[in-house]
């Protein structure tokens, strides 16, 4: 590979240097919805042979095999139900909405309540190849624990809690077997995170980066895998999709972020400046604390500018590292930890003579101008980041509009009935519930109104303070019996933890 061949296909040769780095995002993240974030987690966690594209074909192939068994009215070993009451199952009961674009096309889409039923619905598309939802939650556990083997414990409890046994309601262990006889699978096993797999934060900048939504999302999947025996299966996989759709978002709005960041300090070392140390960088790549939301507000005008910015950054960073491959400069940096983006730094600086020379700017600027449709998110990547997360945070749109309340666990809502109302931040009841018990959890009784604002700018969700009284979510905390309004409280308001055992009326 050259820098001639990198301007040819610059969004399909990334430099080396660029695909090993901790904040690269990988996979490149397209349309996926709440439940197929958790379909292709328990894929990801549980089931070592299936991939997103086997998904479609299997559950086409489940549709014929129950057709069969409905004509000659037999059904498998082990199975209770008849093919016809299955059928009403997958197709009726448990059947999850589909979109309005898709209201005519005929596919399985279940409610992702059991570990097989990701086996045949909710895959990110319905042909082709698509990407992998799950490994970004890998890459988020990853990245937000200390170490090697806080990752894998917390990996391996998530396991245990997404794996059916006793503690499950009655429905759910049925529902389990049902589907274990109808699709013939005892593959459920821990697939564990693989060294070199996931991308992983050096430990000095782990401990002394202020702002980081992925150990925020690692501690708050610990609070909702400690509230599992408390709750209904349903229950607990609804406040799970809502800790997952967050956590991904403010995850990859995060490494946008850091590639501006990145590419700002290359620059600057392009110039003969930038930072001299790892403790320099530290301050001027990662933010000490970011608002890519504020409640209320429209929100995804700015998660397209973290978009655009980050493929900017992206071409800039890769013409710079190409560019020092063709002066023959040896690489001594690296793009995953201070102390590399720091040596990295120094090489530019260093060979900033012999890069201006070369025109290396005017490169990246030629690039620019060439992807210009790219950049502006109307194509290719960057469309595909805001697809993402419209679809993520955005309350479901459901083909029959009597179903436009299944989604509650939404973090953005239309702001009107029409078609065109942008999408503005409101937490549905469920994501309130969700965020107010991770909140508290481990904390015994209740606390300021204030708790949540923090616990939510740890996402990159700005909510003032002094509106919570008066706006929705006020009103949604109420409306649920999380808060007591107290004179003597600071806001007013306290916060109550939603599953503590003295909440609970005695069966």
């Amino acid at each position: 590979m050259s820098l001639e061949s990198f301007k040819e296909k610059p969004w399909l040769s990334p430099h080396s240097t660029y695909k090993q780095s901790a904040f690269v995002i990988s996979p490149a993240p397209e349309y996926a919805s709440s439940e197929v974030l958790l379909a292709s987690l328990y894929r990801s966690i549980g089931f070592a042979s299936a991939s997103e594209a086997s998904v479609p074909q299997a559950g086409r192939e489940l549709d014929k095999a129950i057709e069969l068994r409905r004509r000659h009215k037999t059904q498998p070993e082990g199975a209770t139900l008849g093919p016809d009451d299955w059928f009403t199952m997958l197709h009726g009961i448990l059947e999850s909405p589909k979109l309005p674009k898709q209201s005519k096309l005929r596919f399985i889409q279940m409610t992702p309540l059991v570990p097989e039923a990701a086996l045949f619905s909710n895959s990110p598309r319905l042909r082709g190849n698509p990407w992998n939802p799950g490994l970004i939650v890998r890459n988020m556990v990853a990245m937000g624990t200390p170490d090697e083997a806080s990752a894998q414990a917390l990996w391996k409890d998530l396991f245990q809690a997404l794996t059916i046994d006793d503690e499950d309601d009655v429905f759910a262990r049925w529902l389990h077997r049902e589907a274990q006889a109808w699709t013939g699978s005892t593959e459920w096993a821990l697939v564990p995170l693989q060294e070199g797999e996931t991308f992983r934060l050096a430990r000095t900048d782990h401990d002394a980066i202020r702002f980081l939504p992925a150990r925020r999302f690692s501690a708050d999947l610990r609070a909702i895998i400690d509230i599992k025996a408390r709750l209904t299966r349903r229950q607990w996989t609804s406040l799970l999709e809502a800790v997952l759709r967050l956590g991904a978002v403010a995850h990859v709005a995060w490494l946008c972020d850091v590639h501006e960041r990145t590419w700002r300090v290359v620059r600057d070392s392009l110039a003969g400046h930038g930072p001299a140390n790892e403790e320099e960088v530290r301050g001027q790549v990662f933010p000490l604390d970011a608002n890519y939301m504020a409640y209320g507000a429209k929100a995804l005008n700015s998660f397209k500018d973290l978009a655009s910015s980050y493929l900017i950054a992206r071409l800039g960073i890769n013409t710079v590292l190409w560019a020092l491959d063709e002066a023959g400069v040896k690489q001594s940096g690296d793009l995953s930890s201070s102390l590399g983006i720091a040596t990295l730094c120094k090489v530019v600086r260093d060979q900033r003579v012999k890069l201006e020379s070369m025109g290396t700017l005017d490169c990246f600027y030629d690039l620019a101008e060439q992807e210009a449709r790219t950049l502006a998110c109307d194509k290719g990547i960057g469309n595909n980041l805001f697809e993402f997360a419209r679809h993520v945070l955005g309350q479901r749109q459901t083909a029959v509009p009597i179903l436009r309340g299944y989604d509650q666990g939404y973090i953005l809502r239309k702001a009107g009935s029409h078609s065109n109302s942008p999408w503005i931040l409101s937490l549905g009841p469920v994501a309130v519930l969700a965020m107010v018990h991770c909140a508290l959890h481990g904390m015994n009784g209740p606390r300021s109104i204030h708790r949540l604002a923090e616990h939510l700018a740890g996402y990159g969700v700005l909510v003032n303070r002094n509106d919570i009284a008066q706006n929705d979510l006020g009103q949604q905390l109420r409306l649920l019996g999380l808060v007591l309004d107290s004179p003597d409280a600071e806001s007013g308001m306290l916060l109550l933890p939603p599953f503590a055992p003295s909440n609970h009326i005695p069966s």
